[in-house]
């Protein structure tokens, strides 16, 4: 199997170079307006007031910015930034140690919110609340509870799973923003943006070819222009048109609509292996090689968007247009007396 270009993980050797990519300011992003619009004011009003900013939660599909914009938050309140995850924080005693090494006003990014273990998550809830947690001395009967202070300080939570946050945590929070798949026309400003960045030449067309298979996601766009880059500088003469892109973009297997070999792998075991569906998360997973988790975080919201699959309370379905674009021949199936009754209460 290739390499996954599309996918919407950051590798290790990937890191430092996707963080030269990230914008440092709100003036400097990209899209999602709505999410910038309700930042800037909540921003200002923060600062005019001299306070820490309210609590974040960032949600949405990976690789849309989350992480950026926590530290865009950071700057614009010239305060730092601390970031870890949900799964680096394995007990209380990790968490306390985070908290109380913050600065007034600092704000503290938890990625993957949503993987805090209860017993963890708990501590937030008096930190997030009253800037204080309470840790307890001692064993047995000589045990007693003793509440530590903490400076002032911003928490932006990010996950891509909403649902599975608990709602205590969630009501926490002072502002919920969903980040959404992005444009074309703001996809093609980000490539442009990366290609200045990194030194390529590259035209308005080749740019748009690159934005048109990024899947709406900045991550994606980036790892296909620096793919892109190696092939214009092996292949061609170093500039981005395009032709070049297209080829580049062949080459790696991912197609016009962003698709790459493993959607295309999903989508043929749903419809070849079991007749189109309804399939289970867990037996695709298993029949695909991949993990349940990175089916529906990183491959299953795209080609939801691009209306290929459906979630049904059954399991996953493969529409007419998945069979159109694998070129498969697509049956219309009769429709049984069960899924008939959905629609009509007086179906027998």
């Amino acid at each position: 199997m290739s390499t996954r270009v599309v996918s919407g993980k950051v590798r290790d050797e990937d890191e430092p170079l996707e963080a030269s990519l990230r914008p440092r300011r709100l003036s400097e992003y990209i899209g999602q307006d709505k999410v910038k619009e309700g930042l800037l004011i909540s921003i200002q009003a923060a600062q005019a007031r001299g306070e820490s900013l309210d609590h974040l939660l960032l949600y949405g599909p990976p690789g849309l910015g989350k992480t950026t914009l926590a530290s865009i938050v950071a700057a614009e309140m010239g305060v730092n930034l601390r970031i870890t995850s949900g799964p680096a924080i394995e007990r209380a005693g990790d968490l306390v140690s985070i908290l109380t090494n913050l600065k007034p006003g600092d704000v503290l990014f938890i990625d993957e919110i949503h993987r805090l273990n209860r017993v963890v998550e708990e501590v937030l809830y008096p930190a997030m609340e009253d800037f204080a947690v309470d840790i307890v001395l001692g064993k047995g009967p000589a045990a007693r509870s003793m509440r530590l202070n903490l400076p002032p300080f911003t928490l932006v939570g990010a996950t891509t799973r909403l649902a599975l946050l608990t709602s205590p945590l969630r009501d926490r929070f002072g502002s919920t923003y969903r980040l959404e798949f992005y444009s074309l026309e703001a996809m093609q400003q980000i490539v442009t943006r990366a290609a200045r960045i990194l030194g390529v030449a590259i035209d308005e067309d080749g740019a748009r070819e690159i934005a048109s298979r990024a899947r709406g996601t900045p991550r994606i766009a980036n790892r296909l222009l620096r793919r892109v880059r190696d092939y214009a500088q092996v292949r061609a003469d170093g500039v981005i048109t395009a032709d070049v892109a297209r080829a580049a973009l062949e080459m790696l297997e991912v197609d016009h609509l962003g698709l790459d070999d493993v959607d295309r792998v999903i989508l043929r075991t749903i419809v070849e292996k079991f007749d189109g569906g309804p399939v289970g998360v867990e037996t695709l997973a298993a029949a695909t090689s991949e993990e349940a988790d990175t089916i529906e975080d990183v491959y299953e919201p795209y080609l939801i968007q691009l209306g290929f699959l459906q979630r049904t309370p059954r399991g996953r379905v493969a529409t007419r247009r998945a069979y159109e674009h694998l070129d498969i021949p697509y049956v219309e199936r009769p429709e049984s007396p069960q899924q008939a009754a959905l629609f009509d209460p007086d179906a027998s």
